[in-house]
């Protein structure tokens, strides 16, 4: 199969972490086809950012919220404050956490674990909407 790549936009989310295993996986629908490969989920934004984490109980995206805001608090004396208290802090929490994760096919689906999903990460309190690009190869 060549390779496919596809562009997404997803809609402005407020702060926070949300799950987008659905919307990803909505748009390939040429996963199902592949019985072995790899999908690249990468996000063209440096104040918001991608990881895999528990999908089930949503106090962990709270908890992940908290934690994030105390190792990059808005409080601290930055010098990159142009584009307001909450803009340099959302970078420091995107070069932590990553702009892209990769993702195992098997079988025409993703190979997440059980209690995994594909989050993205608003570090902004305003974001706007965010483009990822989807990159998918198998056979």
């Amino acid at each position: 199969m060549p390779w496919i790549q596809r562009t997404i936009t997803l809609p402005a989310m407020s702060r926070g972490f949300h799950l987008i295993t659905r919307n990803v996986v909505e748009s390939l629908p040429q996963m199902s086809s592949i019985q072995v490969g790899l999908l690249h989920v990468f996000i063209q934004h440096t104040s918001a950012s991608l990881t895999i984490n528990e999908n089930a109980d949503p106090d962990v995206r709270t908890d992940l919220e908290m934690a994030f805001s105390k190792i990059a608090p808005e409080s601290f004396p930055y010098v990159h404050t142009l584009e307001g208290p909450d803009d340099m802090p959302a970078h420091i929490k995107a070069a932590m956490l990553g702009s892209s994760v990769m993702i195992p096919v098997t079988s025409g689906r993703l190979a997440l674990g059980t209690w995994q999903g594909i989050y993205l990460c608003e570090h902004r309190d305003h974001g706007g909407s965010r483009r990822l690009v989807l990159t998918l190869q198998g056979e």
